[in-house]
Formats: structure tokens, sequence, C-alpha cells
């Protein structure tokens, strides 16, 4: 498998450290200093000829900004680009356009910031492939998307990570309020949060389920779900994701434009 990844930064450098576990010959590409050094010290090859590294590669993987891609288009001749696997991770732009401008077999990826700990959460759009699939899993959890749902995924599992860690400040806060703490109420929080999972999981039972054992009658944990309930708190967490699926649709479309006259 040789693998070229298009801009290695924060998710670029996760997803060069899960293919060097596959054995893959990976070529890294940079426009800093600092970037070609940091894939160097991976013992991978680093350059910054876009040409150069999507003719050296079987599958490349584009993680530049959306707003990059038009400069890598331009260093890129066209002919570079026949018979690759391309998986973007750019939001917004589509697997028509990206076919379009290059040719190429396409697929688009979605994973979050986990991705730097193995444990990412990654939607694949659309079509199945096991090469592709394997480079993803070496990342975390990989599920098969239609591409209409990445705005979704976005907003949930993308921004996910920012929202639950602000939950999780919140009960940190309320210990501290309690008189706890806030080094152990936190690190306390983390191994509940984690336990919670664990237990939603293994159990696959429904967190409704999992509530109602915890509660008791007339208990503290009956108390603070009234507390919740009076004060929106689910209804405003529905509300923030639908409004990150708004704005990530919204993006979609302005980013998707951009390309709409790009040959």
């Amino acid at each position: 498998m040789k693998v070229a990844i298009i801009g290695v930064g924060k998710i670029g450098y996760a997803i060069l450290k899960g293919v060097k576990s596959l054995n893959a010959e990976i070529i890294g590409t940079g426009r800093s200093e600092i970037t070609i050094e940091r894939i160097k010290k991976e013992g991978v090859e680093a350059t910054k000829d876009n040409d150069y590294a999507v003719r050296k590669s079987e599958i490349v993987i584009l993680a530049v900004k959306p707003q990059h891609f038009n400069s890598v288009l331009r260093e890129v001749s066209k002919t570079a680009w026949n018979g690759k696997k391309i998986v973007s991770i750019m939001a917004g732009i589509k697997i028509s356009t990206l076919v379009r401008l290059t040719g190429a077999k396409v697929y688009r990826a979605m994973p979050n910031i986990n991705a730097i700990v193995g444990k990412a959460t990654t939607a694949l759009a659309e079509e199945k492939d096991e090469e592709i699939e394997k480079i993803f899993k070496t990342l975390g959890s990989v599920y098969w998307v239609s591409e209409e749902l990445l705005d979704a995924w976005t907003a949930i599992i993308g921004s996910g990570p920012a929202f639950i860690a602000e939950i999780i400040d919140a009960f940190a806060l309320g210990a501290v309020a309690c008189g706890m703490p806030r080094d152990l109420a936190y690190e306390a929080i983390l191994d509940m949060v984690e336990g919670t999972v664990t237990t939603l999981k293994r159990e696959k039972t429904h967190p409704v389920l999992l509530r109602d054992q915890v509660t008791t009658p007339a208990g503290t944990t009956i108390r603070g779900l009234m507390t919740m309930e009076s004060e929106g708190i689910k209804s405003a967490i529905i509300k923030t994701i639908e409004a990150a699926y708004q704005r990530s649709a919204t993006i979609g479309k302005e980013i998707d434009k951009m390309f709409e006259n790009t040959e």
C-alpha cells in the first residue's frame, strides 16, 4: 500500500501514525519546514511537492483545509490523479466535485479530534472499500454512511468532543460549588463518564433505562433531574446539535460553490 498524506496537520499527523502501523509506504507533505521535520522524525518520506507525492502513491489522503485545496489543484497535474483512490477529509467539498476535478475514485472521511489518541469515530462515504477502512480503523471506530449524512455527522461526532468537554467542565464547576477540590473532581468525573459509556455499550441498554436504575424515590438523582428539566438542559443540547448541523450545511454549500467553475 502506497499512501500520500497531503497536508500533515493535526489530523493528518494522526493518520500518518496510524498508517505506519500497516507497514505502508508513506509520503507526507507540508508547507513549512517544521511540518517537514516532524514527518521525517516519524521515519516517513517528507516533501513539499504535492505533485510528486500524488504520483508516487496509490491512495491519496487530502488532509488540507478546504480553502487550501485550490493550491493543491494548481500544483498537481491532472494526469497525476489517474488511477488513484482519493480520500478527502476536507469538510464541505462533495464527492461529485472531487471526481470532476480529479477524475479519480473518491471517498470522504470525517474523523474527529480523538484520532490523536487512537479513539476517533470516523464516517466514511460512501462505497465500501477494505483498504480505506483498514486505514481509518487504525484511528478508532469506522462507520460507512451516505454522503448526505456527513453534515449531521460533523455536528454530532466532529463537534461532539467540544460539547462533551463543555459538559464535563460544568460537572467540575458543580463539584467546586459543592466544596470538592477541582483536580479530584475532574479525574473522578472522567472515570464516571468512561464507566457510564462502558456500561451502556456492554449492557446494550437505552440511556433512559440506565437513568431509571440510578433514580430512586425522593432521592438525590430525581432532584437533579427535575432541575435539568426545568432548566431545559436536554432541549439546549438538541438545539446545540441542530445549530452546528445547520452551520455545517451552510459552510458545505459555500465551500462547494467555490469549486463550481474550477477545472
